[in-house]
């Protein structure tokens, strides 16, 4: 098992963990909480024991009264009612629970207890390159995704299949956040396509038949049960006209691939950019969740067409990717453009596969792959 850049051992109180599916959440607790209490609601006959009586649970862990262990639940979401235990247990017998789970959605929904402030929350990912270390490979990970039984396993096509259809579809519908499935799944292979794009919810409405209203819940079930997430345009001091319809970005892009059918993708190619553009979010996405909660990223594009993929913070932090083994003038001209806009922009970079990094003679950073890894992961981005 890789280390992950998550920390969780030194955490004080209960918390909550979110994060898709097979992200390894659950292999995460149980090697930093070797010891806990393990109640998991993915079997069957515990998930129908507590569903049954959720004050089993203050019964058995009476038994662990003095241990003061942590106590660990696996897909809390799947019987949000155990939460008014997991607050009394808390409370009364200073318990501490590390709760797991895909979605909050459905615990929301139910208006269940989140512990009003008791609780911390984090999130887990697919397996960020700074974890793989010299086991990361670019061209293995634009095409498998992030997700570990994907990216190191060699059936991952098949593994890939069943993930979408079992769990972004079916199980979706089965949990009751989704009234029509073949509605959401057409959704799905439809909005695979505007992965890393502005998404334009009457267009995809009317490819599948349904209302932009719709359209818009579905895109919210995919940000709350962490499938995706939009990026909102950067619209601070803006000079001349601007974007400001947000982009969206697919959680993985190994799910992206499937989704849309794209085959393998060699590097270079046009789609292959687009998959490099989703794994730098990935990655900065992941150093947000785990390293730096307060970090703000957006993107940039004035309407006429020229735009920056990512903004971070106010403006400390300017990044292209280009999945391109030789950069040219073309690749900056967002870059330099938003340098005429801003000209507080600190630091402007474009994270290519070249393979030596360099500096434009107007201050612009080409990266390689491995110093953009290094440099996010040992803060020294921004």
């Amino acid at each position: 098992m890789y280390k992950r850049s998550i920390s969780l051992r030194n955490l004080k109180t209960t918390f909550f963990l979110w994060g898709p599916r097979q992200a390894g959440k659950s292999s995460l607790l149980r090697s930093e909480f070797p010891g806990a209490v393990w109640v998991d609601l993915l079997k069957s006959d515990v998930f129908i024991k507590y569903q049954q009586d959720t004050s089993r649970l203050r019964g058995e862990l009476a038994l662990h009264q003095r241990e003061a262990r942590w106590v660990v639940i696996d897909e809390i979401q799947k019987i949000p009612a155990l939460l008014d235990e997991v607050h009394w247990l808390i409370e009364n017998r200073n318990f501490k629970f590390a709760l797991c789970g895909s979605s909050a959605r459905k615990v929301k929904r139910n208006h269940a207890n989140l512990l009003g402030g008791r609780a911390l929350r984090r999130e887990l990912f697919g397996l960020t390159a700074f974890e793989l270390g010299p086991d990361f490979d670019l061209e293995r990970g634009i095409n498998r995704g992030f997700l570990p039984n994907h990216y190191l396993n060699e059936n991952y096509e098949d593994r890939l299949r069943s993930y979408c259809s079992d769990y972004l579809k079916e199980e979706i519908f089965a949990e009751g956040i989704v009234r029509s499935l073949p509605a959401f799944s057409s959704f799905l292979n439809v909005a695979s396509f505007s992965d890393c794009e502005q998404v334009e919810f009457a267009n995809i409405a009317r490819e599948i038949g349904v209302s932009s209203p719709t359209v818009r819940s579905y895109f919210e079930i995919l940000q709350d049960t962490l499938i995706g997430e939009f990026v909102p345009a950067f619209r601070k001091r803006a000079k001349r006209r601007i974007e400001v319809s947000p982009k969206f970005y697919f959680f993985d892009v190994g799910v992206v691939n499937s989704l849309a059918k794209r085959g393998h993708l060699a590097l270079g190619s046009e789609l292959a950019g687009k998959a490099f553009e989703n794994w730098v979010y990935h990655e900065l996405r992941c150093f947000r969740a785990y390293l730096a909660p307060d970090l703000e990223i957006a993107f940039w594009r004035l309407t006429g067409g020229r735009e920056v993929d990512f903004i971070l913070n106010d403006l400390e932090c300017a990044i292209e990717a280009k999945c391109s083994s030789r950069v040219t003038d073309a690749h900056l001209k967002g870059l330099r453009e938003l340098k005429v806009e801003h000209r507080k922009v600190k630091r402007r970079i474009v994270v290519s596969r070249e393979s030596v990094s360099r500096l434009t003679e107007d201050g612009i950073e080409i990266l390689s792959v491995q110093d953009f890894i290094n440099q996010l992961w040992n803060k020294m981005v921004m």
